[in-house]
């Protein structure tokens, strides 16, 4: 193992400096928002919540509306459980906190999207996903079949659970993935940079979310 007394930001910026080989993107990619809900992006409310890029959400609006205006699937997850979290497993039994994860109630305020998103209830797709992963028990791979979909776009939170598990799920599902880096957020900027370093280096092509938008405004629907 190699050591160094580098932070998890220096790393992922001397990484961003010498990038790895891309993927690339594909003909036809979905949009896919992760947990962009009020439970974890409403700081003054809840405890759960956290910001890193103060122009997150608008990012994450501009590349849904052009995919939409593209045609191009957009998805947004949320996570929510039924009032005695049962279906929230193993997993919510570490932490007993008022806004620990077992406690975001299915049609309660924090299992709301946040205000902000730009959320076309007529095109796109919203479901309540349970596990950290979008395509865990979810028909998010059926989807991916019925749009011909060969690119993932992964944005949302956090960047080192929810996002980190999608991107993982979508490489493994066969997918280019590309994570807009200004799209992410995460509670302490280490495990975020940690995690956008290895996503990078082994499961998709963490790059500028003006890269994204750029390439979107000139996507051309594949005929194929």
């Amino acid at each position: 193992m190699e050591l160094s007394d580098k932070t998890a930001r220096q790393m992922w910026e001397d990484l961003k400096a010498n990038p790895k080989h891309r993927f690339g993107f594909g003909k036809r990619p979905m949009i896919v928002n992760v947990d962009v809900q009020k439970s974890f992006t409403l700081e003054d409310e809840y405890t759960s919540a956290y910001s890193t890029h103060p122009k997150q959400i608008d990012y994450i609006n501009e590349i849904s509306d052009i995919a939409r205006s593209r045609n191009l699937p957009v998805v947004w997850t949320y996570v929510a459980y039924m009032e005695n979290a049962d279906d929230c497993g193993v997993w919510g039994t570490r932490n007993k906190h008022e806004d620990a994860l077992q406690n975001i109630k299915a049609g309660s305020r924090k299992a709301e999207l946040d205000d902000r998103c730009h959320v076309d209830h007529d095109k796109d797709i919203v479901f309540n996903k349970r596990g950290a992963s979008a395509f865990f028990q979810t028909h998010l791979s059926s989807l991916c079949v019925w749009y011909r979909t060969d690119t993932v776009i992964v944005t949302g939170g956090s960047t080192s659970g929810c996002v980190r598990a999608t991107v993982v799920d979508s490489l493994q599902s066969g997918y280019r993935t590309v994570v807009p880096e200004e799209c992410t957020s995460d509670r302490h900027e280490s495990p975020h940079f940690a995690n956008l370093y290895d996503m990078s280096a082994k499961y998709a092509d963490v790059i500028s979310a003006q890269e994204v938008i750029d390439h979107l405004n000139e996507y051309v629907p594949a005929n194929d």
